[in-house]
């Protein structure tokens, strides 16, 4: 259990793996695409207001939970592909209303209808990403191989939070929203292609299968932990509600593969609770950067590797904290819940941030440096529960 690192097994890495791995990292990118975009056309095209934009973008967080109670008896009842397939097909079509309205030139699109949207597409979402890491990639592999198989393809959906908005942004420089639509729209429609080459057997349901079940949902007993997430992905949303650069976005890359390689190399024997420690302290050193240093130039390039480093290694940490949090035969609820925390997090701390510190990002930061110094602290408390109760 205090091994940093997981096992790495070169038979994992097959071509269904490949696939599925790929369809997750596109899936997201349809997503996260809209992180920079979205709000800005939502102000200059639809002439919301900072709070209303907020409300549109953090809704997203909310649908995430909707249709997760269902996704054990989805599975179970028709093909699990299908399910993720068809999940994908109305994200694409989600977005290509997008597309629709932005089409609609000195229109403006119904302050309820842009919620609505928004809400459905964070269920859709949960619910293609909950059968999709928790489901479908888990079948493709041998027991043995799983936890390198949720830890290395939750790492796909991470580069999307740096990739996505890199996209977006450079769509959005060289032509327009409605480009940026189709192209997150493209995105999700490939995914779901991905998915569609590989074939997944029907499995005959369980004769006790009921509608509504936390299976492959939630993990009730795992609350404390995702209580912490929260703290952490809150400030992180925080930060994305500010208006950022393509620079910082491909920086905050450059500190993922940055902490891909400490995983890999500096935290191999290191103390269980090393890299949620050592990833808080970067992110708040980050912040503090940005906060009292962010004319020289040099900030502007540390201070996002510092925040992909310690989100890339809070993130996997906490991902094997679910999963070893998880008892027999709930890996896949554990992969959801931890899928649960840090999406919804991400996107209620946008939301927050453009609905209360719209034109105020210095309180934006010091509202998200003190999440994560509160995060530093419940963490050790957290922690130790977590090592009683953990039962892998």
């Amino acid at each position: 259990m205090n091994a940093q690192n997981t096992s790495v097994h070169i038979r994992l890495w097959q071509y269904e793996f490949w696939l599925l791995a790929f369809s997750e990292l596109l899936l997201s990118m349809s997503v996260c695409m809209l992180l920079p975009t979205l709000p800005r056309w939502l102000a200059e095209e639809q002439n919301l207001s900072g709070f209303e934009t907020g409300l549109v973008m953090g809704v997203f967080g909310l649908g995430l939970f909707v249709l997760g109670g269902f996704v054990s008896y989805l599975v179970q009842r028709f093909r699990r592909n299908l399910v993720c397939v068809h999940a994908m097909a109305f994200m694409a079509a989600l977005l290509l209303v997008l597309y629709y309205l932005d089409t609609q030139h000195y229109q403006f699109a119904d302050f309820s209808l842009l919620l609505l949207l928004r809400f459905i597409m964070g269920a859709v979402f949960g619910l293609s990403q909950m059968v999709l890491c928790s489901t479908l990639i888990i079948d493709t592999c041998e027991s043995f191989q799983r936890t390198e198989a949720n830890y290395a393809s939750a790492w796909f959906g991470r580069f999307a939070l740096s990739l996505g908005p890199v996209a977006g942004l450079l769509l959005l420089r060289f032509f327009d929203y409605g480009t940026v639509f189709l192209a997150a729209a493209a995105c999700a429609v490939v995914s779901m292609v991905l998915v569609l080459l590989m074939k997944f057997p029907f499995r005959t349901p369980d004769d006790d299968v009921t509608v509504v079940s936390l299976d492959r949902f939630f993990l009730p007993h795992g609350f404390p932990l995702m209580l912490n997430l929260w703290l952490i992905t809150l400030a992180f949303g925080l930060v994305l509600s500010l208006t950022l650069s393509l620079e910082f976005y491909a920086m905050i890359f450059a500190g993922f593969i940055g902490a891909i390689l400490c995983w890999r190399f500096m935290f191999r024997d290191a103390e269980i609770k090393s890299e949620v420690v050592s990833g808080l302290i970067l992110f708040g050193a980050a912040l503090l950067l940005i906060i009292t240093r962010n004319s020289l130039p040099i900030v502007g390039y540390a201070a996002p590797a510092f925040i992909g480093l310690g989100m890339g290694l809070i993130g996997s940490r906490f991902l094997l904290f679910f999963i070893k949090l998880s008892r027999h035969c709930q890996r896949g609820t554990s992969q959801s819940t931890f899928i649960l925390g840090w999406e919804s997090g991400i996107a209620i701390g946008l939301g927050l941030g453009f609905c209360f510190f719209n034109e105020h990002s210095q309180y934006a930061l010091l509202t998200a440096l003190l999440l994560v110094i509160g995060a530093l602290i419940v963490y050790q408390f957290s922690h130790n529960w977590f090592v009683k109760n953990k039962n892998r």
